[in-house]
């Protein structure tokens, strides 16, 4: 875990860059310069290209929502690529419950955000293998950082935001014990990734499958 300055400066990030990307923008624009003033114009086009996409990929655009405490936000821009009902407890809930998986691509945001306020009871980083998201056996396979959250009320929801076939970084800024509310950053996975959401059974869903979602803006469905 990153010290507690680090880590609230990326949460409550103000830049419109989030700032695991800025090495990324500023070794970018050298490279850029140097080709460019050593005559080498083809070169210092195609590394002027990559420090733009750079500044795209790790965008960070302020969100705001209003809306009430029951309410799930999803932890992500993309599509959502399943809404399925688990009837058994044989799921990272512990219980039956509804899973709600969306799919980033490389042009999504790729800052993650908490779904609903509570309590962080549980991180746990596991080690995998890198499937493409998009497919049914990276939600168990592929490394992942699976997330616990109790609201208060004693509610429990299990998110996880899973690598990809090109994602190899997961990175997340919250430690257990954390109270965090809805909407507020927790993380990123870069170059294309998934979060799997898992909600009480009873849980009021309010999206389908390919539907495009925005992270803490898009309401997932209400919890009872």
């Amino acid at each position: 875990m990153a010290s507690s300055h680090i880590v609230k400066t990326r949460i409550e990030n103000r830049l419109p860059i989030a700032r695991e990307g800025i090495p990324f923008l500023i070794i970018g624009i050298v490279i850029t310069i140097i080709f460019y003033f050593s005559g080498l114009i083809i070169p210092a086009v195609i590394m002027g290209l990559v420090s733009l996409f750079a500044l795209y990929f790790f965008r960070d655009p302020v969100r705001v929502n209003n809306v009430g405490s029951d309410a799930v936000l999803s932890p992500a821009d993309g599509k959502i690529l399943y809404v399925l009902n688990l009837e058994d407890g044989d799921n990272p809930l512990g219980e039956p419950a509804i899973k709600v998986s969306v799919f980033m691509n490389v042009f999504n945001v790729h800052v993650n955000r908490i779904p609903l306020s509570g309590r962080i009871l549980k991180i746990a980083y596991n080690p995998g293998k890198f499937f493409s998201a998009n497919l049914d056996k990276a939600s168990e396979q592929n490394e992942n950082t699976k997330i616990t959250l109790e609201t208060d009320n004693g509610q429990r929801v299990v998110f996880l935001q899973i690598a990809g076939f090109i994602a190899r970084r997961i990175v997340c800024w919250i430690d257990e014990q954390d109270q965090v509310q809805a909407g507020q950053r927790f993380g990123l996975i870069r170059f294309g990734s998934r979060l799997d959401v898992y909600l009480p059974s009873n849980c009021k869903i309010a999206v389908m499958p390919n539907q495009k979602v925005n992270a803490g803006v898009t309401v997932l469905g209400y919890l009872k």
